[in-house]
C-alpha cells in the first residue's frame, strides 16, 4: 500500500506518522504558539527529527464553533511558510490541510505534496476537480455539517455505516476523475458526540473493507480529556493509548501533536503484529 509524494513513494504497510503545525491563532491545543520562524522552523525540525514522515500545515482553525476566516487570510498564512519549510528543509513531505481548492492548488504549486481536507469535498466544489488534475495524495476527511455548527446536535442513523458510504460515495467520485492515492479520515470529533467517536474508534477495522489507507487524527481531543476530567495539554498519555488501539485496528497514519510517542507507538505495535 502505497502512495506517490512528488515521486517519492510512501509504503504505508509499515504505519507513518503526520506531525502538526497549526499556524492559526485559535486552534485548540497550539494556537498560537508557531507565530514566527524560528518557532516554526524549531517545531518542524524536532518533529522530522522524532521520526516525522509528513507534516500537516494548516492556517483555517477547525475546532468546534472556530472562527471563519477569508480565502485570502488563509493564503496570506500558509504560503510564506510552506516556502520557508521547503527552503529549510528540502526533503519535507508537506500535507496542507484546507478544505479550499484555491489553497490546495497554491500551496501544492508551492511545492507541498498532499491535500488535506476536512471537509471531504464537501465545501468546495472544485477540490475533487483540483486534486485530481494536481495528482497529489489526498486524505478524504468525514464531517458533519461545519466547524462553526458541528458539535450542535449530530444525528445518525448508524454512525459507522453512515460514514462508510458516504465514504464509498466520495471515494467512487474521485475514481471516476482518476485520482490514485485517496486516504480516508473518519474525523473524529468532527459532527460526532463521544460516543459516536467510541464507537468509530472501536469498528475502525472495517474502515478496511473501503481499500484505501486510514488517518486517525486522535492527538489530545476532547473525547479524550473530557471522560478524563483533564486538559488537553495534559491529554498525552490519553492520545497514545488511542492511537494503539487506531494501529492495532489497522490505521496507517496517525496524525499527531506529539510525534516521538507516536513513533514509539508504531514501533511497540508493529513488534506485536
Amino acid at each position: 500500500m502505497t502512495i506517490n509524494c512528488k515521486g517519492t513513494l510512501i509504503d504505508l504497510s509499515s504505519p507513518k506518522v503526520m506531525g502538526i503545525l497549526n499556524i492559526t491563532p485559535d486552534s485548540f491545543y497550539d494556537g498560537g504558539k508557531y507565530k514566527d520562524e524560528t518557532a516554526i522552523l524549531k517545531q518542524v525540525e524536532k518533529m522530522l527529527l522524532e521520526g516525522a514522515t509528513f507534516i500537516d500545515v494548516g492556517a483555517y482553525s477547525s475546532r468546534p464553533g472556530a472562527k471563519h476566516i477569508a480565502e485570502e487570510e488563509e493564503l496570506q498564512r500558509i504560503v510564506p511558510v510552506i516556502d520557508l519549510l521547503i527552503k529549510h528543509f528540502p526533503e519535507i513531505i508537506i500535507s496542507v490541510d484546507t478544505f479550499r481548492s484555491k489553497i490546495a492548488l497554491e500551496t501544492i504549486n508551492s511545492g507541498a505534496a498532499m491535500i488535506n481536507d476536512i471537509s471531504g469535498g464537501t465545501m468546495d466544489a472544485k477540490m475533487f476537480e483540483t486534486v485530481a488534475n494536481l495528482q497529489v495524495p489526498y486524505v478524504l476527511m468525514h464531517m458533519l455539517g461545519t466547524p462553526q455548527n458541528m458539535q450542535k446536535n449530530p444525528v445518525y442513523k448508524d454512525v459507522v455505516e453512515d460514514i462508510i458510504s458516504f465514504f464509498a460515495e466520495q471515494i467512487f467520485k474521485l475514481h471516476q476523475l482518476k485520482l490514485n492515492d485517496v486516504i480516508i479520515d473518519v474525523g473524529f470529533g468532527f459532527g460526532k458526540t463521544s460516543d459516536h467517536n467510541y464507537e468509530i474508534l472501536k469498528n475502525l477495522s472495517l474502515f478496511k473493507n473501503l481499500d484505501a489507507p486510514i488517518l486517525a487524527g486522535i492527538s489530545r481531543k476532547s473525547m479524550l480529556y473530557k471522560i478524563l476530567d483533564i486538559s488537553a495539554q495534559e491529554a498525552l498519555n490519553a492520545t497514545t493509548s488511542a492511537n494503539t488501539i487506531a494501529l492495532l485496528n489497522g490505521v496507517n497514519i496517525l496524525r499527531v501533536h506529539d510525534v516521538k510517542e507516536a513513533v514509539e507507538a508504531v514501533k511497540i505495535v508493529e513488534q506485536v503484529l
